[in-house]
């Protein structure tokens, strides 16, 4: 149990610092460095997890949160919608077919992925209307070989709304083997979801052109699901399928959100580890400065301190004088970097247009990101975990000064006194 004397002396200390003008420098430095390094940490963390939503949903804004595609024959699709709809976890779900296509306008040539989709169902499943820059998905009709480009793949083609392209797709038919079917297709529209793997290759058609410039016989090849809650889809739609394909008897294959964009979603993590890692230099040095603080301390205190021993205090006690102080440096910096932190974090939109003017760059340029204006996502389990670390590691920099001053013999600092 902490004693009161050892708090008492503990503050003593720290008021009679100002007569040590060095000393009181370096302890308001810490303050400050413990205070910047957790509100940098609070912000950076904020902005990512604010990154990593803007990201996630524009990498589902073309697809559901799974897909369940056949292994051999072609889904019934249309029951297994109507069955799949009525699980009260599913909010929608829509056929799709995916076909590898060469793009031809005059001597440009690009490959694409084109998806056959129906309108009707897929403006549940994805958000591909929000990000268009011309057009709509409506416009997408049977029969009348109309196409949306995403806005770079458009570029890199050359071609605008209204006009036409070439559509090359490979296809098996039977006792030829291998063909290439061409069609004549008009430009109904161009988005632009601010990916660059998929603004640069996806296309979007009817799924009944689709299905004619494939070859297929069969309605589609596929459906698209979209779950209630994004992190609980897996699960939920892996359960369902399994039992409806244990019923119905026809193997499908199942793939999710987090399989399709692992790569980016481990790349986002992966930076958020090595920004918390870089940040906490800041805090580092800070504590190294609390340790530089409090040996000052027990240099320009070692008579107080033995006298206080000869008075019959315990080394436990001298020990908590100095661990007291030290937390309660950390303690004042990590309050104050916290109020900063939530302050800068919830106010980052607002914040960021001035910071750049000031020092002339961008912190996420537009062409790179896509993002007119720094997102932020604060979650309370990031703020607890880094006021934590940061007060435990400051406990842990006050262990040598006070076992230091702990060690002090009494006999030998009063001899001359």
């Amino acid at each position: 149990m902490i004693r009161p004397v050892a708090l008492f002396v503990g503050l003593r200390y720290l008021q009679t610092q100002r007569s040590n003008g060095f000393a009181s420098f370096v302890s308001i430095a810490s303050v400050i460095g413990v205070a910047l390094g957790v509100a940098a940490l609070i912000v950076v963390l904020s902005v990512m997890n604010g990154f990593e939503n803007e990201l996630r949903a524009r990498l589902l804004s073309l697809a559901g949160h799974a897909s369940i595609s056949p292994q051999q024959t072609s889904l019934p699709w249309r029951e297994m919608r109507k069955a799949i709809i009525t699980n009260p976890g599913i909010e929608a779900a829509a056929p799709f077919v995916e076909l590898e296509a060469m793009l031809a306008n005059g001597r440009n040539l690009s490959g694409a992925l084109l998806t056959g989709v129906e309108p009707r169902f897929e403006q549940d499943i994805s958000a591909v209307d929000r990000h268009m820059r011309s057009g709509a998905l409506a416009d997408l009709r049977p029969g009348q070989n109309a196409i949306i480009l995403g806005r770079s793949l458009a570029l890199k083609l050359g071609v605008y709304l209204g006009d036409s392209l070439t559509v090359m797709v490979p296809r098996k038919r039977a006792g030829i083997g291998l063909d290439t079917s061409l069609r004549r297709f008009r430009i109904a529209g161009i988005f632009e979801l601010g990916l660059r793997d998929h603004d640069s290759v996806r296309a979007l058609v009817h799924l009944d052109d689709a299905r004619v410039m494939a070859g297929l016989d069969k309605p589609t090849v596929g459906l698209r699901v979209k779950a209630g809650d994004i992190f609980s889809a897996p699960q939920i739609v892996r359960s369902w399928t399994r039992d409806w394909a244990a019923g119905s008897g026809i193997d499908v294959v199942v793939r999710d959100w987090t399989q399709d964009n692992a790569t980016y979603f481990r790349a986002v993590r992966i930076e958020k580890i090595m920004m918390a890692l870089l940040l906490s230099l800041i805090v580092g040095v800070a504590l190294f400065n609390i340790v530089a603080t409090l040996v000052m301390v027990v240099i320009d205190k070692r008579s107080g301190i033995a006298i206080l021993q000869t008075l019959g205090y315990s080394r436990r006690t001298i020990v908590q004088i100095f661990v007291l102080q030290g937390i309660i440096v950390g303690w004042i910096g990590v309050i104050i970097g916290v109020g900063l932190g939530i302050g800068m974090a919830m106010n980052v939109a607002q914040l960021a247009p001035r910071l750049e003017q000031l020092f002339g760059f961008q912190f996420m340029p537009a062409d790179v990101y896509y993002l007119t204006s720094l997102p932020a996502d604060l979650h309370p389990g990031d703020v607890v975990w880094i006021s934590l670390i940061a007060l435990l590691t400051t406990a842990l920099a006050t262990i040598y000064p006070a076992f230091r001053a702990a060690g002090i013999a009494p006999a030998e600092v009063l001899r001359y006194e």
